[in-house]
């Protein structure tokens, strides 16, 4: 009941929604994205901001998981100091790594190199990015002692995206950049016409069953 309630809410909160930030969210659900990326709605964040709408999304291969994350856009019509502008983007992406590529004193700069790359690579201009690079190894012992080391990448960013024409970002284009990092994240080689084979890195661990 309570969950049928929240879709009602939900339901009631989009139709009311500025039209800034309806344009905002019917460009990112009508993006076209490549076919290794399974993207949908999820419930968003209700403390952030006045209107939010949320993302998740994981790179596939067959029933095997390569990466995974969550996109959220917040809108506050009033604008927001920290933010300098009414819409923000957050973000969350996580894949597994070898311990010895997790172990690589340079890859926090690596990695927040990739998600500044995909987004100047679209030509998409942002402010005020902030955000964290965090690698954890975890070691198995005693009646687990059988299983390898494991080690995960995650990173955590937001952005504020430049508005356009009627006060809109172009969600739709940081949406296919974000999707570039999950891509680059997930091992996946650079999208091409008629190329989207998944390539996985020499470093990485197995991708995670399902």
């Amino acid at each position: 009941m309570d969950e049928a309630k929240d879709t009602e809410k939900d339901r009631r909160e989009a139709e009311t929604a500025p039209l800034p930030f309806r344009s905002a969210v019917d460009a990112l659900t009508a993006a076209r994205l490549r076919p290794q990326i399974e993207v949908e709605p999820t419930r968003p964040p209700r403390r952030l901001a006045p209107y939010a709408y949320a993302l998740e999304a994981a790179v596939v291969d067959g029933d095997e998981d390569l990466a995974d994350g969550r996109l959220v856009l917040l809108h506050d019509p009033a604008g927001h100091e920290a933010w300098q502008g009414t819409f923000r983007l957050v973000t969350l992406v996580r894949a597994e790594l070898e311990p010895e590529m997790a172990a690589d004193p340079l890859l926090p700069e690596v990695c927040w190199s990739w998600l500044t790359g995909a987004l100047q690579t679209r030509g998409l201009t942002y402010g005020e990015p902030s955000g964290t690079v965090t690698r954890a190894s975890s070691h198995y012992f005693g009646g687990l002692s059988a299983r390898p080391a494991a080690s995960q990448i995650e990173i955590r960013a937001s952005w504020t995206p430049r508005e356009g024409l009627g006060g809109v970002p172009d969600t739709a284009a940081h949406l296919a950049s974000w999707c570039d990092l999950l891509a680059q994240v997930a091992g996946l080689p650079p999208a091409a016409p008629g190329d989207a084979s998944v390539v996985t890195l020499p470093q990485r661990r197995g991708p995670q069953s399902r």
